[in-house]
């Protein structure tokens, strides 16, 4: 499994709640029917007035392929026009990566 971890700035036209409620409401609709998506999360900051970035946001696939096929598909494309709509597209770090759990409470 990998997952795409991206930390984002909000386009300047939105103010920190109204990028939340974008990002989590109706473009959050939108991600879910990625194909091949596994996991979906957004994270917000407890201060956003004090932090670098606005969210940071979490997709796990099966592979990369699975992600790049994603992407490509229409609804990649609509997932990443809509977000080009309230967020700066690059501004903030990404990578891909391999998550190791060391602890899961919840198992």
């Amino acid at each position: 499994m990998i997952t795409l971890v991206e930390f984002l700035v909000r386009d300047d036209e939105y103010s920190h709640e109204e990028f939340v409620e974008r990002w989590q409401g109706d473009h959050a609709e939108l991600a879910r029917e990625l194909p091949g998506l596994k996991r979906y999360s957004t994270s917000v900051p407890t201060d956003p007035d004090d932090a670098e970035y606005d969210g940071i946001l979490e997709l796990a696939f099966e592979d990369g392929r699975a992600m790049n096929e994603a992407f490509e598909s229409d609804v990649g494309q609509e997932v990443m026009d809509d977000a080009a709509e309230f967020t700066v597209p690059g501004a903030g770090p990404r990578m891909v990566v391999e998550e190791t759990v060391h602890v899961d409470a919840d198992e």
